[in-house]
């Protein structure tokens, strides 16, 4: 299925039900945000001759045009490539090259970043920012009613990697992937209501938008900060007279909010879930958000390559301050989540019993397709199914997985340790 299919199923449904809000202000309901995406398709295909499987990068900072271009894209089974907006221009325009990208929607507070790199992008690819009345026209024309059927295995999101330790490599994922991710959010992370607004404070190239689509299948908001960014007053605001907010962070921003929270003496109200990832939470630290916050924390451990999507430590393991092993499993990443399995291997391949460190695997139906362009980099990391993390960790009898940091001789929580020279990919 394409998963532009959940948003045209909303705008039938709900199609008054708050959608796109900048703040506190409404930008669109779900029907003027189904048809707003149809019509941006339409204009991509009419105007710019792009098809199905063709790719179309995402160059700009938070906004709720953003989340349109996603699904205009997705609207006419084309590919999306979201970028950083964080990243030089040059890292950009070699995403763009190598994806082979035919447009690039871009903001016009990424116009001079891409300019420095002008020699560098695809002679014949277009751009259009999202900002100009070039652009509000598009999304105002016509469109096709319903999206393109799409196959599980049709690319949908191409995902590039840092490219720390090399070049960025392009993670294929797939409408099946996507699919099986936001159902293992919907199990393992936290529940989905119209009620409930999506808070993009981080980059919605990333974590946070890839944690959209639940919120577009139950019809819920999805809420811009003013300031298109992570600022914990903000937050603490927006959560306090939106309410039901659910919001991704990394640990690093989480500690910000916490200390905020607890100048302003303020608990987070209205700040219903927050999942964070990506980075090393350290056992004190989320005992601390805890105490000054409550009970309204979720973690997950995922990478690029299976997007949000190996384990999860749930609100229920945050919470079960009698079990025996409590803080042994709240220093860990939470057992394998609906789709996967996980296991631990030695220097060999060979799988390890419960209690000893070894890498990192992982197998299910959110794993990529495998990366764009590059059967050698496929041959290192996909093995008869399983992916090779390049994290260090091991795995309790119970299957609870916890990630070791080597160099400081820790463990710790949320953070992938790589035990390969190459970049750690995590969403």
């Amino acid at each position: 299925m394409n998963v532009a299919e959940w948003l045209a199923a909303s705008a039938r449904l709900r199609p008054d039900a708050p959608a796109l809000l900048t703040g506190f202000d409404l930008d669109a309901d779900y029907a003027t945000f189904a048809r707003r995406a149809a019509a941006i398709g339409a204009a991509l295909s009419r105007d710019h001759h792009i098809a199905p499987g063709d790719r179309v990068g995402l160059f700009a900072t938070n906004c709720t045009q953003y989340l349109e271009c996603l699904y205009g894209i997705w609207w006419i089974g084309a590919v999306a490539i979201p970028i950083n907006a964080k990243l030089h221009g040059r890292e950009a325009a070699w995403i763009c090259a190598d994806a082979g990208a035919k447009l690039m929607f871009i903001s016009d507070d990424t116009i001079d970043a891409l300019a420095e790199a002008s020699d560098d992008l695809p002679a014949t690819m277009k751009t259009l920012s999202m900002d100009s009345e070039a652009y509000r026209a598009m999304r105002e024309g016509d469109g096709p009613s319903a999206p393109l059927p799409r196959e599980e295995n049709d690319l949908a999101w191409l995902f590039y990697t840092s490219g720390t330790t090399g070049r960025p490599k392009g993670v294929m994922l797939s409408h099946g992937n996507l699919v099986a991710m936001t159902l293992c959010y919907l199990a393992d992370v936290d529940f989905a209501t119209p009620n409930d607004a999506s808070l993009y404070a981080a980059p919605i190239s990333h974590g946070a938008g890839l944690y959209h689509f639940p919120h577009v299948r139950m019809g819920g908001r999805h809420v811009i900060p003013e300031s298109g960014g992570f600022d914990p007053d903000e937050v603490l605001n927006l959560g306090r007279q939106l309410g039901n907010v659910v919001m991704f962070a990394a640990p690093t921003m989480v500690r910000r909010l916490v200390d905020v929270a607890r100048r302003r003496g303020e608990n987070g109200e209205g700040l219903r879930t927050i999942i964070y990832g990506g980075g090393p939470m350290y056992l004190a630290d989320i005992r601390d958000a805890i105490a000054t916050m409550g009970q309204r924390f979720v973690q997950i451990y995922g990478q690029g390559e299976s997007p949000m999507t190996i384990t999860s430590l749930s609100r229920e393991w945050h919470a079960r301050t009698d079990h025996p092993r409590y803080l042994e499993r709240l220093a860990s990443v939470g057992p394998a989540q609906s789709v996967m399995s996980v296991r631990i291997t030695g220097p060999d391949g060979t799988p390890l019993p419960s209690g000893e460190t070894g890498e990192v695997e992982a197998k299910g139906s959110a794993v990529m397709l495998g990366y764009w362009n590059n059967p050698k980099a496929n041959a290192e990391t996909l093995k008869d199914g399983w992916l090779r993390t390049g994290d260090v960790g091991r795995l309790d009898e119970d299957g609870f997985l916890t990630l070791s940091d080597r160099s400081k001789d820790v463990i710790i929580s949320g953070a992938p340790i790589s035990i390969r020279a190459r970049w750690r990919r995590r969403c």
